[in-house]
């Protein structure tokens, strides 16, 4: 890997990437049909890209390069509604929702391809314990030292990332008292967590070509980091927040992104240094564990405020960003909606306290998603 292979990608440019839950009518729980949803949509125009992901239960679908949150919506809604009518016609729902709430990982089946069995042979039923499902989403930097810069200004706001897009209460069958659950799986591989801290594109290959030597890597997609480099794109990549439960909360935490993103190239509010890693890994368990109401300790002052509090201030601070790119509808979901009435782990709460059945949270889910709100 070498600088010249950094590909050029418009600058601040969006692609947003989906897992999503395939369902069974009938039971209510994953159903092994990716293949047979890919097969139903190959003649659908959509606005984007759909693959297989790690088992068969899972669909991922791209929205490819966006300028803005306006176009990322639009294509989501249209990717969105021809999978919903595919999937139908198969007697499958599509979810949101980090985690599936009562799934047995057990009985998951990997997707057939090179990679995916590569990923089972590695780390055994590890594999299968990451149905799980997350949001991606790629900004575009103009060169790879742009990249490494942005990567460690975003690694501050993971825990507001983790907290907004928190969604995955449940994990078989119990409430984990965790708002985002799937992280903690997430947490499981060796090569997850934050990136190292270097900020040259020379001292990065070195560091790949180090763990490539080993056996460890082969590529960049084995690296699990909340936030990483994406040179194939262009971009860096953003990894750590769940799935949300529509397309809009999906398209309005991009926009959010995309801010963030244009915030700290424009004006470096702060100097990059290792020291601001020290409470990474607290931070970021705290949003994990209790959302909007974690603690967040600054790691430049040390003073400690609440993620709500933090998350709205640093919306504040963007707003003139949102508006030479178009995103103040995004900013405007976040803060009016999330902020005041809770993330989507409290939404999926609320439905079991209404229903007592988690089979019937997830046809909620399933008509959230398909854009008619139980």
């Amino acid at each position: 890997m070498n600088q010249e292979r950094f590909a050029k990608s418009p600058d601040l440019s969006l692609v947003i990437e989906l897992e999503l839950q395939i369902v069974s009518v009938d039971d209510r729980d994953l159903a092994p049909m990716a293949a047979d949803v890919l097969h139903a949509m190959r003649h659908e125009h959509i606005p984007g890209t759909l693959t297989a992901a790690t088992t068969r239960s899972m669909i991922e679908l791209s929205t490819g390069f966006c300028e803005d949150h306006a176009e990322a919506l639009t294509r989501l809604r249209a990717i969105r509604d021809a999978l919903v009518r595919r999937a139908a016609g198969l007697d499958l729902r599509l979810c949101g929702g980090g985690t599936h709430p009562f799934q047995d990982w057990i009985q998951q089946r990997i997707h057939d391809t090179c990679r995916f069995s590569h990923l089972h042979e590695l780390y055994a039923q590890l594999a299968k314990q990451f149905t799980i499902f997350g949001q991606h989403v790629h900004v575009g930097c103009p060169g790879p030292d742009e990249s490494l810069e942005l990567l460690h200004g975003l690694s501050r706001f993971m825990p507001h990332l983790i907290a907004l897009s928190a969604s995955s209460p449940f994990s078989q069958g119990t409430d984990t008292a965790f708002d985002s659950s799937r992280l903690n799986a997430v947490f499981g591989f060796p090569l997850s967590g934050r990136a190292p801290f270097v900020l040259h594109w020379e001292d990065y290959e070195r560091y790949f070509g180090k763990m490539s030597r080993t056996g460890v890597v082969r590529s960049m997609n084995d690296f699990k980091w909340d936030v990483r480099p994406n040179p194939e794109f262009g971009t860096v990549e953003v990894r750590a927040l769940d799935t949300p439960l529509t397309v809009e909360k999906a398209a309005a935490l991009a926009g959010y992104i995309q801010c963030l993103a244009r915030w700290l190239r424009r004006e470096r509010p702060f100097v990059l240094r290792e020291d601001d890693y020290l409470l990474y890994t607290f931070n970021r368990f705290e949003a994990c564990r209790f959302g909007l109401d974690a603690n967040y300790i600054d790691p430049g002052t040390g003073e400690r405020h609440t993620l709500r509090e933090q998350i709205l201030h640093s919306i504040n601070l963007l707003e003139s960003h949102a508006m030479e790119l178009g995103a103040e509808d995004a900013l405007a979901l976040l803060r009016d909606t999330v902020l005041r009435t809770g993330n989507d782990a409290s939404w999926v709460r609320a439905a079991f306290d209404r229903c007592a059945d988690l089979p019937d949270v997830v046809d909620e889910l399933s008509l959230m998603w398909a854009g008619s709100p139980a």
